[in-house]
C-alpha cells in the first residue's frame, strides 16, 4: 500500500488560489479604477470645450486660435489634477489595506 498524504480531496497541484476572501478589496480597487477612468476621459474633454467656448471666448472676448491653447493648457491641467488625486487615492487604500492585514 501506498502511503498518501493528507489532501482535500478536490485540490489539484498548480490550480489557481483561491481569491475569494480579497473580493471586498478588490471590487473597492475596481470601483476606484473606473471611477477615475471615466473621470479623466470626461473632465478635460469637457473642461476643454466648455472653457474654450464659454470662458476664452464668450466671456474673455480671446480670438479662436488663443483659445484653443488656453483651453488646452486648462485641460492638461485637469489631466495632472486627476492623475494626483488617481495617486493619492491609491497610496492611501493601499496603505489602509496593508495596515488592516497587519493587524491580523
Amino acid at each position: 500500500m501506498q502511503n498518501y498524504d493528507k489532501k482535500e480531496v478536490g485540490s489539484v497541484p498548480g490550480a489557481m488560489p483561491d481569491f475569494r476572501g480579497n473580493d471586498g478589496s478588490l471590487v473597492s480597487v475596481l470601483k476606484t479604477l473606473l471611477f477615475f477612468t471615466i473621470l479623466m476621459i470626461t473632465l478635460p474633454i469637457g473642461l476643454y470645450f466648455t472653457s474654450k467656448s464659454l470662458l476664452f471666448e464668450a466671456t474673455l472676448g480671446y480670438s479662436s486660435n488663443d483659445s484653443y491653447f488656453y483651453a488646452a493648457i486648462l485641460a492638461v491641467l485637469a489631466v495632472h489634477v486627476v492623475l494626483a488625486l488617481f495617486v493619492y487615492v491609491a497610496w492611501n487604500e493601499g496603505s489602509r489595506q496593508w495596515r488592516e492585514g497587519k493587524q491580523d
